[in-house]
């Protein structure tokens, strides 16, 4: 009889539960998945995972919501982590496709090497947030709402760096037409 009333008690907390955090979490996770059923299917992922969390009950409702949003979190984090990736193509690789149709002539192959090896050693003086942004939005073609998933920053802060990453690029680059290489 007991056993009864403990799973009508985590019945009706998970009802509770659900009815009062499942609007948000569906909503967090429709902004950062492709497709109405993948936001569907995180958000039975997330009250999976507090149905299964014994302790959940003993938290206050400000807490419980944190906790179910920490959880989304991390299920699209999993989720990004096992997604499929496009091959990559190395840089130089691809530069070399392209040109290859154009059938460049040695003096523009050996140009567009200098180019490469310059913008390379520009990147490689960035800091590795701004490395990691541009590696996952031009190296993985990742868009902004999934780089702040992973990298857990908003989308805004993710879209403000990777534009000032860029700006510096292109300063970094006009620097070193001038006259060579000074970080500013």
């Amino acid at each position: 009889m007991q056993d009864q009333d403990e799973c009508q008690q985590v019945s009706g907390s998970m009802s509770g539960l659900y009815q009062r955090y499942a609007a948000a979490i569906f909503a967090y996770a429709r902004l950062h998945t492709p497709a109405w059923e993948d936001a569907e299917d995180l958000t039975i992922e997330v009250f999976l995972a507090a149905l299964e969390h014994d302790q959940l009950s003993w938290l206050n409702e400000g807490q419980q919501f944190v906790w179910l949003r920490r959880v989304a979190h991390n299920k699209l984090v999993d989720r990004y982590r096992r997604a499929p990736r496009c091959s990559i193509l190395p840089l130089e690789q691809l530069i070399e496709n392209v040109y290859r149709d154009e059938a460049p002539t040695p003096e523009q192959f050996v140009l567009r090497r200098e180019e490469l090896n310059q913008l390379h050693t520009a990147v490689s003086k960035l800091p590795v947030l701004q490395q990691q942004i541009l590696q996952l939005r031009f190296g993985e073609g990742l868009p902004f709402a999934e780089i702040a998933v992973l990298l857990n920053k908003r989308e805004e802060a993710v879209r403000k760096i990777a534009s000032r990453t860029l700006a510096r690029l292109r300063s970094m680059y006009h620097q070193q037409k001038e006259g060579g290489w000074h970080d500013r």
